[in-house]
């Protein structure tokens, strides 16, 4: 099974947007990943919704949107009303993660839930059958080009036998250090998605490193 792939718009050329989104259209990727800052709880701003609403109309891709805020649940209405197929929200800011993960799906998007490095998988025990897609943190979230956590190998192969013991379809996605040789061992590992931003943007060839991520294949 190939990956799903996600680039990530927070390492394209911000004043090239347009071009970075009809990059992605025009490549293999299959979402479009947006990381949405508040400088609360990651020290560091990004988009905000001015420039979602101009992305929305122009990206043939699926918006997976990842929510670093600390009150992520109050923007569903914006996101709902964008057509955002993935709205994800992080573990620790989500105090009801069951409401809210309820409500998203309400909404009529796919429910998300982020976790980051220090936040282990098992935490997910009693809402995993509500979650559409988990999003393991690679690196400590708030900035693009970080290097890739290791430990994040042996959380993938504890959550995916987690969700394959339960029969569920959960995705597992997985962002942060994402290059062809961590992207191949995080497939290995059990990941099905995978979020590239600093590989992407930064090669010679934007489309051809999309296309060599695709190519990989869980053994």
């Amino acid at each position: 099974m190939n990956p799903i792939i996600s680039p990530s718009l927070l390492s394209a050329d911000f004043l090239h947007l347009g071009q970075a989104i009809e990059l992605i259209n025009e490549s293999a990727a299959d979402w479009l990943h947006i990381d949405i800052m508040d400088g609360v709880f990651v020290p560091n701003l990004s988009f905000g919704f001015p420039i979602l609403e101009a992305i929305a109309p122009i990206c043939k891709k699926p918006l997976d949107v990842h929510l670093m805020v600390v009150e992520p649940l109050k923007f569903l209405p914006q996101l709902r009303d964008l057509g955002v197929e993935i709205m994800n929200v992080h573990y620790e800011t989500s105090p009801h993660l069951h409401r809210s993960l309820t409500a998203i799906r309400s909404a009529g998007m796919k429910s998300g839930v982020t976790l980051n490095p220090h936040t282990p998988v098992e935490l997910l025990c009693d809402v995993l059958e509500e979650c559409d897609l988990v999003l393991l943190m690679s690196v400590n979230p708030g900035f693009g080009g970080q290097k890739f956590i290791p430990q994040a190998l042996d959380k993938v192969h504890r959550l995916r036998r987690m969700i394959d013991e339960r029969g569920l379809s959960t995705i597992i996605e997985v962002d942060g250090g994402v290059n062809q040789e961590t992207g191949r061992m995080l497939v290995e590992a059990g990941a099905d998605a995978l979020v590239a931003g600093s590989y992407v943007f930064g090669h010679t060839s934007p489309k051809e490193a999309v296309a060599g991520l695709k190519q990989l294949q869980r053994l």
